[in-house]
């Protein structure tokens, strides 16, 4: 007993260090994006990449395109070393990476390449919106974001995802057939219930409700079926069948989007009144752009708390969902308690912390919340 305590208190010391770096290098990077913007701006870079990117090509959409490109390459450069810290070393010095170098750049690769498949179209849409409705850009754009996203939404855990994992339906056949009790007790249809290859690049677990009408789907890393008793898996599981009940992909879409016409309105405004004060002439300048992805920049990152409130408000309401229907008293909190281990999670953050960036509730309140409500 003495031993397993010892152990959680030494596992909770390195979880708190990890989480640390992990915050101050977000903190740095995005302070990084912020100076590279600037610094853009103010020396008149934006300037000259405008008559580079024209004098590549007179194609106003290209010239975008090249523009982007220039500063994309910068910002890239400068902020590799610390995402490559972040995302390799850093993972493989508190023993939770399984990547190889190769697989790090591979997955990147990927990441770059899809980045690019479903960008470039956004970025062309996005550019002649501005370039032919200066006004009210930001009330169409919108429009067009929140078409995309119910889009991406449907099309992200059949098309997307298997780029990165390999699914298959989960094997386990007492396993299954709880799940599928679980789901027909609920009157909840999924179309699948599917385990992926999370192992191939991490030793962290974890478990999502995905996709929307036919494409709904809930996945479970295998890193969690290896390490979980079932009834903590089952657990986990209703979980995410409570985001499923309380549809909250469908509220979080619906609140992203209301944020996402309040911040291009928003930034509408302030960037068309700053146009002057940096000697840029129309809103669809190309030259101007990064002063508009610094007021979009500004606005995500003032109300990236609010999105967190509204996240860690259906965490709750999830957790509620599976202790209500949970069998066992102490198996959800006893995975809680697994995955702040693997997953080397401080358990109790600083509550500055934990309101500015956490999307979940700190699974210390979530753990006490679980044995909490079995015990009333």
């Amino acid at each position: 007993m003495a031993e397993n305590e010892a152990k959680q208190n030494n596992n909770q010391v390195l979880a708190k260090k990890y989480s640390k770096i992990k915050q101050t290098l977000s903190v740095i990077e995005t302070v990084i994006m912020f100076a590279v913007l600037l610094v853009i701006i103010l020396s008149g870079l934006n300037k000259t990449f405008e008559k580079i990117s024209y004098g590549i090509s007179e194609n106003n959409y290209i010239a975008v395109l090249l523009f982007l490109g220039l500063v994309g390459m910068i910002e890239g450069v400068i902020s590799f070393p610390l995402d490559f810290y972040s995302g390799y070393i850093l993972e493989h010095k508190y023993n939770l990476s399984n990547q190889t170098l190769f697989r790090y750049f591979l997955e990147k690769g990927k990441s770059f390449l899809i980045g690019l498949l479903f960008g470039i179209p956004v970025l062309l849409v996005f550019y002649f919106i501005l370039r032919n409705y200066p006004v009210s850009w930001w009330f169409i754009f919108s429009i067009f974001m929140f078409l995309f996203s119910v889009v991406i939404a449907r099309i992200a855990p059949v098309i997307i995802f298997p780029l990165f994992y390999k699914f298959r339906q989960i094997d386990n056949e007492s396993l299954k057939i709880k799940i599928l009790e679980m789901c027909d007790k609920n009157n909840v249809q999924v179309k699948g219930i599917f385990t992926f290859d999370m192992s191939k690049n991490t030793k962290k677990a974890n478990a999502a409700f995905t996709g929307l009408g036919k494409s709904k789907r809930i996945i479970i890393g295998d890193t969690l079926i290896e390490n979980f008793t079932e009834d903590e898996i089952i657990s986990v599981f209703a979980h995410e069948l409570g985001h499923y009940k309380k549809r909250h992909i469908i509220k979080m879409i619906a609140f992203s989007t209301i944020l996402t016409f309040a911040g291009l309105y928003i930034t509408s405004f302030l960037y068309t009144k700053s146009l002057p004060l940096f000697h840029l002439d129309f809103v669809y300048s190309v030259s101007a752009l990064p002063v508009l992805f610094l007021f979009l920049s500004i606005f995500g990152l003032v109300t990236s708390p609010l999105t967190n409130i509204q996240s860690r408000k259906y965490e709750w309401e999830a957790d509620n969902f599976a202790v209500d229907i949970g069998k066992e008293n102490s198996s959800f909190a006893s995975a809680l308690e697994k995955l702040a281990e693997q997953n080397l999670a401080d358990k109790n953050p600083n509550k500055i912390i934990e309101f500015l960036f956490y999307s979940h509730p700190s699974l210390q309140k979530r753990i006490d919340n679980a044995l909490k409500k079995r015990q009333a």
